[in-house]
């Protein structure tokens, strides 16, 4: 359970909500907007071998920030590609379209940060739904201004991501 101290969040990894997604990943859930006062929206994201983390988007408002933890990512990031080992770092200014997943053979672990925050754990609950084949794709779209998530459907990354 996380907890808030003289204004600090606190939330120790065993308490942390975990999303499982059928490559062997998942979302680790840390921190939505509303538990920062709007200020940023944490999650951890594990990705199995050659795993998609995300489809090309872009986000209106926030700026994302992405530090890999292990392994090797690789990015989208308006139609060039970086591929990015443990300890690197890629961030992403608003309007600019990118995409994310694991290296071909590769496993990933990542630390992503969006500021300012918007609550989005609702967001990765669904996408866990529609990697788990409980929802559609479909189903997000009406939700992207929510989540200041605008999908690219034009452009093609790899042939299947997360979203």
């Amino acid at each position: 359970m996380s907890s808030t101290i003289a204004g600090a969040l606190v939330v120790p990894a065993a308490t942390a909500e975990t999303v499982e997604l059928p490559h062997g990943g998942a979302f680790h859930l840390l921190a939505d907007a509303s538990d920062t006062g709007g200020a940023l929206g944490a999650n951890r994201l594990t990705l199995g071998a050659g795993a998609d983390g995300a489809a090309p988007h872009y986000h209106a408002r926030s700026t994302e920030l992405f530090y890999v933890l292990d392994g090797t990512m690789e990015f989208y990031l308006d139609g060039r590609s970086e591929t990015v080992t443990a300890g690197g770092l890629i961030v992403v200014s608003p309007g600019l379209p990118h995409a994310f997943g694991a290296a071909p053979g590769a496993t990933a672990d990542l630390l992503i940060v969006l500021g300012p925050g918007i609550d989005r754990f609702d967001y990765f609950r669904h996408l866990g739904r529609i990697q788990q084949g409980r929802a559609d794709f479909d189903s997000l779209l009406p939700e992207q201004q929510r989540y200041d998530v605008h999908f690219l459907p034009g452009i093609q990354w790899r042939a299947r991501s997360l979203v």
